[in-house]
């Protein structure tokens, strides 16, 4: 298994690593938050950019970035612009799509960029190898916020995202009842142990779905998300409440 390394961070060994959303509207709302950040235990840090009131707006885009990475110092940052096709705040092109991510990575100040990979292979691609081109890594991510796939699709689909070259393929499914939370630890077990050749984050969404961002050293989930200011899904529990459960799954294993 390969290991990501984003700054000083490794992604895909020990302890699985937690990530912190950013949900602010404003460029104040969104300093503040990353300010808070940097007093709890995260190990990367998710600008959620669809939220932000001035998106399409690149060079007001980059003055955020700029600023984010001065208060996150080494902390690295995930920039995601979640679609509302996947449960995001926005609408956005294809092209549009493609040209923020690239030309984001080209800044130096992003770490990661995440891609749906349902955008299609060939605008999945060009944002990987423009990622790449710029020494970023790519998260590539599906998120079903109605249902949980069977565990053959959900193997799939980690295999598609892995064979397109994303650094770390995700998945995020919604359990209508506890077998579906089931399927997804089984089938991030399978992928983990069969298949993947570098890091995984998969998760099971809500209430019902909370172990797996809890077990994910078991199973083979690399990474976690939890909530600061306000969760960006579905049952993401406090950061420092995650943080003392997986100390606690960690030290037992």
């Amino acid at each position: 298994m390969n290991t990501v390394k984003v700054r000083n961070t490794v992604i895909g060994e020990g302890m699985p690593k937690i990530c912190v959303p950013i949900v602010g509207v404003t460029k104040e709302a969104i300093l503040d938050e990353a300010r808070a950040i940097t007093k709890l235990p995260a190990d990367v840090v998710e600008w959620r950019i669809d939220w932000f009131e001035n998106v399409f707006d690149f060079d007001k885009l980059v003055d955020v970035l700029k600023d984010l990475r001065e208060v996150l110092g080494d902390m690295p940052i995930l920039m995601t612009f979640r679609t509302s096709k996947e449960g995001g705040e926005k609408a956005i092109e294809d092209e549009v799509y493609a040209d923020i991510n690239i030309k984001a990575a080209q800044t130096g100040y992003v770490d990661l960029v995440d891609v749906e990979v349902f955008t299609g292979d060939e605008i999945v691609k060009k944002i990987i190898d423009g990622a790449h081109a710029a020494g970023v890594k790519v998260v590539a991510s599906n998120h079903d916020f109605f249902k949980t796939p069977d565990k053959d699709d959900i193997v799939g689909r980690l295999r598609k995202m892995q064979d397109l070259g994303a650094d770390i393929p995700k998945i995020a499914v919604m359990p209508q009842n506890k077998k579906d939370v089931l399927t997804l630890l089984a089938a991030t077990e399978e992928m983990a142990n069969e298949y993947a050749d570098r890091p995984i984050i998969t998760m099971s969404m809500a209430g019902t779905g909370v172990i797996s961002r809890l077990a994910g050293e078991v199973f083979g989930s690399a990474l976690t998300f939890g909530a600061a200011a306000k969760a960006s899904a579905p049952g993401q529990m406090g950061v420092e409440d995650l943080k003392q459960v997986l100390t606690l799954l960690h030290g037992a294993l």
